[in-house]
């Protein structure tokens, strides 16, 4: 007897229910997701079971390298823009407008305010490259406060409502550690955040 034959139907699967989950779930995370800042050196923070968070917005953070150069970064254009002229005022330093332009877009600084015309007159690539050979100078002009303390002082001018984030790698020595924090209480700034990577409990 002969075999009975089924005929054979193309399957159809309707996408569009999936395609459409898919661009909600990619413009959750886009909207959702924060950028990483680029930093100049390779920080690995130290581990501790503190949960408490930095804020979002109006932080200023200072990063820490394990040789003790110091860079920092404002978290909006508006005030990079308005500290870096209070300090070019300071120091009665001329940056044309391009150079002060391209300090703005960076994310994270880090020069002698006398060398920041040249710095930001190179191209970005150049200044990536240099930029962890610098540092802002910890030592004190003529027996007063260094550069590094009038950037803090300039930036609670400016905002008063600026927070601080300290960012230093696990193996900074102490020393250094201690020398930023001195230099901060000597202007009289004596809270700030010491950011660390989130350490499991058993």
């Amino acid at each position: 007897m002969g075999k009975v034959k089924i005929a054979k139907k193309d399957t159809f699967i309707d996408m569009t229910a999936m395609s459409d989950v898919t661009v909600l779930l990619l413009t959750f995370f886009m909207l959702t997701s924060t950028f990483v800042k680029k930093e100049p050196v390779q920080v690995v923070t130290p581990s501790s079971v503190s949960e408490i968070k930095v804020p979002d917005k109006e932080v200023l953070s200072i990063l820490v390298d394990k040789t003790g150069k110091v860079f920092m970064g404002f978290d909006t254009q508006d005030n990079a823009s308005a500290v870096l002229n209070d300090m070019l005022t300071k120091f009665n330093v001329n940056m044309p407008q391009k150079q002060q332009t391209a300090f703005i877009k960076s994310q994270t600084f880090g020069c002698k305010l006398e060398e920041i015309t040249d710095f930001y007159s190179m191209d970005e690539k150049a200044r990536d490259k240099e930029l962890a050979n610098l540092g802002i100078p910890m030592d004190s002009i003529n027996g007063g406060n260094s550069q590094f303390q009038e950037w803090i002082k300039s930036t609670h001018a400016i905002n008063p409502d600026i927070k601080l984030a300290i960012k230093a790698d696990a193996t900074t020595p102490y020393s250094i550690i201690s020398k930023v924090m001195t230099q901060l209480q000597d202007i009289r700034e004596n809270r700030y955040y010491l950011l660390t990577s989130l350490k499991k409990v058993e």
